[in-house]
């Protein structure tokens, strides 16, 4: 794949010379891993009760990070100082249970394991631990346990993929509406772990608005309510401190989920506004209104000059037309300013009739603030899950305040980042 305007927009946004390279490592060496800190009683027993391990440099080196950048760095550059010393993977609760007993009888650490798509370190090993560190892979508890059509919830293992749980609650008509930006490689229990919200959560709601049930290991026991009830009156809610603990309270082995039927008809659109400001105005608008879609991003103009910058080069002479007719009707014919516009990607779901009307009703409102509703400039940028947009995380009436002093929000969200508990919970052994 060509992309003819990445070099120059990276030249002019960077001030960065694409001729400056440095060449990364090809393989993984696996004298640069370091040693392993093996308990021998530790691998006994796990052999002895037929659970899958392994003590591979790959494998330990895989889980031994997530997703944020600096992590990506490390294993391109060199070498992170602390890795897994064991993988292994469960296929079932019991499984957990069993894993989860012999690391209090042999005082060793586990971090729990989902799809490694961990952004806020969780999945680090610290380099200071002398114990054991094992990798709790969850990946083969992956099976939707039941579905209960009347109450419409699923009982799903915590180690299946967005992606999978969609596929196969889909092929009996349902579907969660829970689509994160990792689901592809994210995990039922990470999004529990992890306090996850999606793309679509205006209808379908964040994660703690689906769980109805869990089913957690913890090194004092197995933490689950008696019922399968949606809430209860009395509190606390003790999933509540289960969700958003990045693994460090136990592992979640099992969700009871809420289902929905999968919507009838799907829309996409998008808008394009004359400045930033306009679109904070919109949205505000739609929110007071209380008819946003079931996805709805404002991207600013840094984020619209990215995404063109990704577009393929064009083969045909006809579409190449065409997007000169796009550009030109935008900027020239409605004078928005290249420099200066935004743009609102959206997502309708639901009854055919009645997406058709909110629609409309959201367009109309846009109407009302310079919006021109146009398929075409965010054209290939419609809900990549990648395509996150921290001013409107933070709220339409801080949204500006991000967008023209950005540092400071870099700032912060590092701070947060890097505030976050032990990621080895202390296996303190049972009371009998």
């Amino acid at each position: 794949m060509v992309l003819p305007a990445l070099r120059e927009w990276m030249e002019k946004t960077f001030g960065a010379s694409l001729n400056h390279k440095t060449t990364s490592r090809a393989s993984l060496n696996v004298s640069d891993a370091p040693p392993a800190i093996v308990n021998e009683g530790f691998i006994q027993d796990v052999k002895a009760i037929g659970i899958s391990f392994s003590q591979d440099v790959e494998d330990r080196v895989f889980r031994a990070h997530g997703h944020c950048l600096h992590e990506m760095f490390a294993l391109r550059e060199g070498m992170f100082k602390r890795i897994p010393d064991v993988v292994v993977w469960p296929s079932c609760h019991d499984d957990v249970v069993r894993i989860v007993d012999l690391a209090c009888k042999h005082n060793v650490c586990i971090i729990p394991f989902g799809g490694g798509t961990s952004v806020s370190s969780a999945l680090e090993c610290p380099e200071d631990e002398k114990r054991t560190i094992v990798s709790l892979d969850t990946s083969q508890m992956n099976r939707i346990l039941w579905i209960d059509e009347k109450n419409l919830t699923a009982h799903v293992e915590a180690g299946i993929t967005g992606q999978d749980l969609e596929k196969q609650l889909a092929e009996s008509g349902y579907c969660t509406g829970h689509e994160p930006d990792s689901m592809e490689f994210s995990t039922l229990g990470g999004w529990v772990a992890t306090r996850a919200s999606g793309m679509k959560k205006n209808i379908y709601g964040n994660i703690e608005d689906l769980v109805v049930h869990l089913k957690v290991v913890t090194p004092q026991g197995i933490v689950e309510k008696s019922c399968q009830g949606p809430r209860m009156s009395t509190g606390p809610d003790i999933y509540h401190f289960i969700m958003g603990s990045e693994g460090t309270l136990g592992v979640v082995t099992e969700v009871t989920i809420k289902i929905r039927p999968v919507p009838e008809y799907q829309k996409y659109g998008s808008v394009v506004f004359p400045n930033f400001e306009r679109g904070v105005a919109c949205l505000r608008e739609v929110a007071r209104q209380r008819c946003a879609p079931a996805s709805i991003r404002l991207m600013d103009n840094a984020q619209f000059q990215f995404g063109h910058a990704l577009k393929p080069q064009v083969a045909s002479i006809f579409t190449s037309f065409l997007d000169g007719l796009k550009k030109f009707y935008i900027t020239k014919f409605k004078g928005f300013d290249p420099n200066q516009l935004c743009v609102a990607t959206l997502l309708f779901e639901g009854d055919r009739e009645k997406v058709l009307q909110h629609e409309k009703q959201v367009y109309d409102i846009a109407a009302k603030f310079g919006g021109e509703v146009t398929k075409a400039v965010a054209e290939g940028q419609h809900f990549t899950r990648r395509n996150r947009n921290a001013p409107v995380c933070q709220g339409l009436h801080r949204s500006q305040q991000y967008l023209w002093k950005p540092k400071p929000f870099i700032k912060k969200a590092s701070i947060c980042n890097s505030v976050f508990v032990s990621k080895c919970f202390n296996t303190v052994q049972r009371s009998r």
